[in-house]
């Protein structure tokens, strides 16, 4: 065994060196022969480049294409970046537009307030909805200000559109608001152009009823209806809404305001109501003459 490897060592060093030798003798003459200035040497030159560096195309050929399809991933890298920013974007700008669709609502709901007319007598005070505690059995809405902001039970509330309810309950910071379609709730109202005086009674309902109407066959539906100032309930010729007949004939009010959708309402401050001291001399009549015989004097 360690005679077989001898004899291969024998034959393996010369074939080494002289392989060696030839690789240098070539570089070497590689070297001068691309360094000679001389014509001749040039179209060697050229003659070889011609020969060699076409031969390599289909070995450059898998680089190229991986340095394209490199090229290609950055850039579909940066296309998907892109595309990640402005989804992001698109998401910013859809919340955005939520924002500016309830800003444009809550403004057009505050110039519809602002447009109400009322007479020059009246003041108000305008105050924000902070919850709506409607159920089947109770419709009433929660506002921001209270008695602080000298609120008072019986003050009528309005929106941009028409009368919404009245003041029931007052707290320091906060006071609620019984809706037209509560339950509990009646006013006094006039029917115009008739000019017909009517309860407008809520049940619950969108719709609350007219009652008390004289004559409901000359009510007409589209009739405005407006609150009549009866009692000092409520200041007079306030919009209320239009009259509308439901499946059974029944008379009921269609309201101006939108009850489902309150944001800010408007209290009017309503002059107190004179309190009588005296009863006047329409009530208790003036003592008449005494019939008979005076009394004896002393009480004898």
């Amino acid at each position: 065994m360690a005679q077989s490897r001898s004899g291969d060592d024998i034959y393996q060093r010369p074939l080494r060196r002289l392989f060696i030798a030839l690789t240098c003798v070539v570089l070497v003459a590689l070297v001068l022969l691309w360094r000679i200035d001389n014509p001749r040497a040039e179209r060697i030159r050229a003659a070889l480049v011609d020969r060699i560096v076409p031969s390599f195309e289909w070995a450059l050929a898998p680089v190229t294409w991986t340095g394209r399809l490199i090229e290609d991933f950055e850039g579909y890298a940066r296309v998907y970046e892109q595309n990640q920013e402005l989804r992001r974007e698109l998401q910013q700008m859809k919340a955005w537009r939520e924002a500016a669709i309830q800003l444009e609502q809550e403004n057009a709901r505050l110039l519809d307030l602002n447009n109400v007319r009322l007479s020059p007598d009246l003041t108000y005070v305008t105050g924000v909805v902070l919850t709506d505690s409607g159920s089947p059995f109770r419709r009433s809405v929660l506002l921001n200000i209270g008695a602080g902001d000298g609120i008072q039970d019986g003050w009528a509330a309005m929106d941009g559109l028409g009368l919404v309810g009245r003041i029931a309950g007052v707290g320091e910071r906060t006071a609620r608001v019984i809706l037209l379609t509560d339950g509990n709730s009646r006013i006094p109202v006039t029917i115009q152009p008739s000019g017909k005086r009517a309860i407008l009674a809520g049940d619950t309902t969108a719709a609350p009823v007219l009652e008390f109407v004289e004559n409901p066959e000359d009510v007409r539906a589209g009739d405005r209806i407006v609150t009549s100032g009866d009692g000092g309930v409520f200041p007079p010729d306030l919009t209320v809404g239009q009259v509308i007949r439901d499946a059974d004939g029944r008379l009921r009010v269609r309201l101006s305001a939108d009850t489902q959708r309150l944001e800010y309402l408007r209290v009017l401050r309503t002059r107190e109501a004179a309190e009588i001291e005296t009863s006047g001399t329409l009530i208790t009549p003036e003592p008449g003459p005494v019939q008979g015989p005076p009394p004896p004097p002393g009480g004898g």
